[in-house]
């Protein structure tokens, strides 16, 4: 028999995979599967290693409560860690963080306190700053300061380093990382200067952050802003040492986004928002060599955190990753095209039970009643709200017993301004070509187009 005691054992030994489906230049690129922690991505191993830090030294004592303010991932690993060992945890968490993170989190006991991601250090929103007030105003608790811990680049001097070294036959020529805290870049960098002073450690960052300036021209660079999670920093933390890093490279989130779903695509690896922007940035390096180099990056985390958001076509057309065919007329403003199968709709012999199941699925509060393409009606939840209200077994008449047929349709030639009046009526323009349905046009629908139109 063979196995382990307790999931924190699991923390570790993650796989080694060459990436061959990419264009890397004269060079062999490999990722790390830091993914495959027990947590779902490298934050296991600083969490554990920041926990027990904390309790060598006596900070924290049995029963106590964790605060940390995190990105998601390093409360993750702090959840699952809190959990095992009988600790309170508090995360601060910047509201820019995916609803799958916050869930996972929520789901495994963790206190989530959402704050701005729009303010900097000084602030009294900033997630840092509330995280210490919230540790000093707490008794017997312990702010986990992921910053400021020297326990968490030394998690990865003493283990991610190792095994990539291992794992590599000691043939590595560069790493690529990313510094969310700064603690993997700072660790792997210690380690590699020991073993291999020649080595390469190259910064990938989002674009927005300052940090690539500060490595490339000595400077902070102007910051921006950024959807790609967890990596990119407006400060240089406490426990980075960057002077151990050679080059930095920028990805954009277009970029990073679309590379991680080129990694799922071809590769058939599930990554994180930031291992896109790693993946990218040692792409490029790779490209940038004259000669053959071993180049280890890290995938990060699990992409089963982004369902909603970059794994998502409708999120992603709305940021304007993705583009569809244009056709110059109102289509080009529809989410969801009926033509493209994408529209949630009913049929009039639909039940009302089925329309209000497809609401709650699709997050929707309205639906097109559709009779071979044909629209003949709509139905919103108040509609279904009135046709139940005096008998509830009414959930099994038809929707066209509740549904309006006093449409109010648009034709896919007409322009913008014809949508207008349709909203100041608190309505949704239903586009048609002719009598076909085509789909729904909302007011974010005609803001995102505008904002595209913008950027």
């Amino acid at each position: 028999m063979s196995f382990h005691s307790n999931v924190l054992e699991t923390i570790g030994n993650t796989p080694m995979v060459e990436l061959t489906k990419f264009d890397t230049g004269p060079c062999r690129l490999f990722a790390k599967l830091e993914n495959q922690n027990p947590g779902g991505s490298i934050k296991d191993r600083p969490a554990l290693s920041m926990v027990e830090a904390a309790e060598k030294s006596g900070a924290i004592k049995p029963g106590g409560t964790l605060i940390e303010a995190t990105a998601g991932n390093t409360g993750l690993g702090l959840a699952l860690v809190a959990r095992q060992k009988g600790y309170r945890l508090v995360l601060v968490i910047p509201d820019k963080m995916s609803q799958e993170k916050i869930f996972n989190l929520q789901a495994m006991g963790a206190e989530v306190l959402l704050t701005r991601s729009d303010v900097g250090k000084g602030h009294p929103e900033y997630y840092q700053d509330m995280a210490q007030k919230l540790a000093n105003e707490t008794d017997n608790s312990v702010f986990v300061n992921q910053f400021g811990n020297h326990a968490n680049p030394l998690a990865h001097e003493t283990s991610t380093g190792p095994e990539i070294w291992a794992q590599m036959g000691h043939k590595v020529d560069a790493v690529v990382c990313g510094v969310g805290s700064g603690g993997t870049i700072t660790g792997l960098g210690r380690f590699f200067a020991k073993v291999n002073p020649n080595l390469e450690m190259v910064l990938a960052d989002p674009e927005g952050s300052v940090l690539a300036d500060y490595i490339n021209k000595g400077e902070m660079g102007l910051l921006g802003s950024w959807l790609v999670e967890g990596i990119g920093e407006d400060f240089i933390p406490e426990v980075s040492d960057l002077s151990l890093v050679a080059k930095a490279y920028v990805a954009s989130d277009k970029l990073a986004f679309l590379t991680a779903r080129k990694l799922l695509e071809d590769e058939g690896i599930l990554a994180g928002s930031s291992s896109g922007t790693l993946l990218a940035c040692a792409l490029a390096y790779c490209r940038d060599q004259t000669e053959p180099k071993n180049v280890v990056t890290l995938v990060c985390d699990s992409g089963n955190k982004y369902l909603s958001k970059m794994y998502n076509d409708y999120w992603m057309l709305d940021q304007g990753f993705i583009e569809r065919e244009q056709h110059g007329d109102l289509r080009d403003l529809i989410a969801r095209p009926h033509t493209d199968k994408a529209s949630v709709t009913v049929k009039p012999d639909d039940t009302l039970a089925t329309a209000l199941a497809r609401m709650k699925l699709y997050d929707v509060s309205q639906l097109p009643v559709l009779h071979e393409d044909k629209v003949v009606g709509i139905i919103d939840e108040s509609d279904i709200l009135w046709a139940i209200h005096h008998e509830k077994d009414n959930f099994q008449d038809e929707v066209s017993t509740a549904m309006s047929s006093n449409l109010e349709t648009v034709d896919k030639s007409a322009g913008m301004d014809a949508l207008v009046p349709v909203f100041h009526r608190d309505l949704t323009a239903i586009i048609v070509d002719g009598d076909r349905f085509l789909g729904l046009i909302t007011r974010i629908d005609l803001l995102n187009h505008l904002r595209r139109g913008i950027l």
